[in-house]
């Protein structure tokens, strides 16, 4: 058995150096924004994510181990060919995890924390769940196990898949050549993730390559001409790493004790982010359905001018 490192503990020297000089860029440059409470809430989470990792990934791995030994339908082993295929499937793991997160309330409680900050810049990619075990977000990457994927393999290269998103959070490089931008993430197709726009809402789940969104529909490319806004649609306004770390779940709470409708209380925990049985709040689809029925409302009246005849044509002046 092949003893792999955990490569994100490598690389955390790494980012800090970068983020230091991303914040010497746009002091310079003006083109990255940092604002020191807010980067200081995003290494807490990251922080803290850590030390959750320690307390909870043993028990993922030692369940990774238990379906890798009783429930594996092939013994793929360490090879070359097993760490590009195991890149490949727990990329698509990602996405499935990545959308799920945002459709389903219960996983976003989880994930929602890495979406709380209003700024877009490397600190923003160390603000980490502090909850994602307990939120069951590991069973996405179970169905590798049963494929034979190595526990360890599969840990290994989950890390360098996160360390492979730390880049994509800068606003300082603008796009990639246009074949990078075609197969990979990057900043261009994060920013649009993170952004709140409704144009932008639910789409770019990629990890490390878009593709996935590409095929299946959630693609939406960044506009110059529409800038990404960035946080929550209901920001959270506050610096607290608790309540950053755990306002969704307190949210989950509050909103079922307070039905006694067992479908409510399944809509609230498991329904989209924003679902009400009451219609008070908007889900992030129905946000977008309302701006798109705002955005046909303002060019329909153009359209009509264009399109209907002058009832009324100027009659030609005889010549004289």
């Amino acid at each position: 058995m092949m003893d792999l490192p955990n490569p994100v503990l490598y690389a955390i020297p790494a980012f800090v150096v970068l983020i230091i000089a991303e914040m010497v860029y746009g002091r310079l440059t003006g083109r990255t924004l940092f604002e020191p409470k807010d980067t200081a809430t995003s290494l807490a989470m990251g922080l803290g994510s850590q030390i959750a990792g320690l307390i909870f990934g043993g028990l993922v791995l030692a369940l990774g181990f238990y379906i890798w030994e009783h429930y594996r339908l092939f013994d793929l082993g360490f090879h070359w060919w097993t760490f590009l295929l195991a890149f490949i499937l727990d990329d698509l793991a990602y996405y499935a995890f990545h959308r799920a997160s945002h459709r389903i309330r219960w996983f976003w409680a989880a994930h929602v924390i890495h979406h709380t900050s209003q700024h877009y810049n490397l600190s923003t990619a160390l603000r980490q769940t502090w909850t994602g075990v307990p939120a069951l977000t590991f069973i996405f990457s179970l169905p590798l196990f049963v494929l034979g994927f190595h526990p360890l393999l599969i840990a290994f290269i989950s890390g360098i898949n996160l360390i492979y998103q730390f880049w994509i959070h800068t606003e300082a490089i603008t796009r990639m050549p246009r074949w990078f931008e075609a197969i990979f993430n990057t900043p261009s197709h994060h920013r649009v993730h993170h952004a709140t726009n409704p144009r932008y809402l639910d789409a770019n789940y990629a990890g490390a390559l878009i593709i996935w969104d590409r095929m299946f529909g959630t693609f939406v490319p960044e506009l110059d001409e529409e800038k990404c806004r960035y946080g929550t649609v209901k920001q959270l306004g506050t610096f607290n790493p608790l309540k950053v770390a755990f306002h969704e779940w307190v949210g989950i709470f509050s909103d079922v004790i307070r039905t006694k409708n067992w479908r409510h209380w399944l809509g609230y925990a498991f329904g989209p982010p924003g679902w009400s049985h009451d219609g008070s709040r908007m889900t992030s689809e129905q946000i977008k359905e309302s701006w798109a029925a705002h955005q046909n409302r303002q060019t329909q009246p153009d359209q009509q001018v264009r399109q209907s005849p002058d009832k009324n044509p100027a009659k030609p002046v005889p010549a004289e």
